[in-house]
C-alpha cells in the first residue's frame, strides 16, 4: 500500500514520524480507567500538559468521553464542554499538536475550530457524519479498530484470526476514507489493543504488529497501563508502567511510529532506547 509519510501536518503544526514518538495522554473525564477524574479542572490539565511536553511528548491527545470496557457514553454538547475551552487555552501555548480522542463529528468540528490538529477516533469515522466532519476540517485523523462497543467489548470478543481481521478492517477504513475524500497522507493506522481482545489476542496483534505497518501507513499503539499489562504481571492500573515500556519498546521495534502512554517522561526515554537499536547500522 506504499510507504508511509515521515511528516504529518497536523493544522500547521509537524509531527515528525521519521522516527516514533510519543502521544500524552490527558483525559478531561470523570471516568477514565486509568486517569479519570485527576484533570477535570483546567488548570490542572493545562498544568499536566504542558509538563507532559516538557518530558517530550510530540502531540498531546485530549479526550473528553472514556471508552474503558463498561464505559457510558456522553453527549455531544457536555463532551465539547469538557475539551474545547482547554483546547484553545492550550493550543497557542505549546509548539507540538494537539489531538482530540473523539467519535462524534461535532466534537471533531469544535475542536478543530478551537486549535486542534489531528483526530483520534476509536470508531474509525464510522458514526453517522464522521467521514464528512474529517474531511471538511482537512487534519489527519487515527483510525482505530474495534470489536464491538465500549459498554460490551470485553464480552467474550472472538476471532477467527485476529491479525487478519484487524488488518482487513483498517484497510476497508481506509478505502472509506479514500472514497470520502480524505487524503492517504493525513492517515495514521492503530489496532486497538484492549479494545474489544482478550489477551491473547493483544499478544498476538503486538508480536505481528509488523504487519499492520505493512499497511503503509503510520501506526499508533496504545497499550499503556492497559488490562493486558495488568493480566500478565498482576498489577492494579498505577503500578503497570514496567510492562507498559516493555510493550512500548516491544511496538517500536515492530514498526510502530506513535507511542500512546500516560508515563511520558520514562516511555520517551524507552522509545529513544528502541529507535536507536532500529537506527544503529550492520558492522
Amino acid at each position: 500500500m506504499g510507504a508511509a509519510m515521515s511528516v504529518v501536518d497536523c493544522g500547521g503544526k509537524p509531527l515528525d514520524l521519521s522516527r516514533a514518538q510519543v502521544m500524552g495522554v490527558l483525559n478531561v473525564t470523570p471516568d477514565s480507567f486509568s486517569d479519570g477524574g485527576c484533570f477535570l479542572s483546567h488548570p490542572v490539565a493545562l498544568e499536566r500538559a504542558l509538563q507532559m511536553v516538557a518530558e517530550g511528548a510530540a502531540i498531546i491527545d485530549i479526550g473528553g468521553e472514556s471508552t474503558r470496557p463498561g464505559s457510558i457514553a456522553v453527549a455531544a454538547a457536555e463532551e465539547i464542554r469538557r475539551v474545547v475551552p482547554l483546547i484553545e487555552v492550550l493550543a497557542p501555548r505549546i509548539s507540538v499538536p494537539i489531538s482530540v480522542d473523539t467519535s462524534k463529528p461535532a466534537v471533531m468540528r469544535a475542536a478543530a475550530a478551537a486549535g486542534a490538529g489531528f483526530i483520534n477516533d476509536v470508531r474509525a469515522l464510522r458514526e453517522p457524519g464522521a467521514l464528512e466532519a474529517a474531511h471538511d476540517v482537512a487534519l489527519p485523523v487515527c483510525l482505530m479498530h474495534m470489536l464491538g462497543e465500549p459498554g460490551t467489548m470485553q464480552q467474550a470478543p472472538h476471532y477467527a484470526e485476529v491479525v487478519d481481521e484487524v488488518a482487513g478492517f483498517l484497510r476497508a477504513r481506509v478505502r472509506a476514507c479514500l472514497e470520502a475524500g480524505i487524503l492517504r497522507e493525513r492517515l495514521v493506522l492503530d489496532p486497538g489493543f484492549g479494545f474489544g481482545k482478550t489477551l491473547a489476542h493483544n499478544l498476538s496483534l503486538l508480536r505481528h504488529l509488523e504487519r499492520i505497518v505493512d499497511l503503509g501507513l503510520p501506526v499508533l499503539a496504545g497499550i499503556s497501563r492497559k488490562s493486558m499489562i495488568g493480566a500478565l504481571l498482576d498489577r492494579e492500573v498505577g503500578d503497570r508502567l514496567a510492562g507498559s515500556l516493555a510493550a512500548a519498546a516491544i511496538a517500536v521495534v515492530k514498526g510502530a511510529k506513535i507511542i500512546r502512554a500516560h508515563d511520558v517522561a520514562a516511555t520517551v526515554e524507552a522509545v529513544k532506547v528502541a529507535s536507536a537499536v532500529l537506527a544503529t547500522g550492520g558492522g
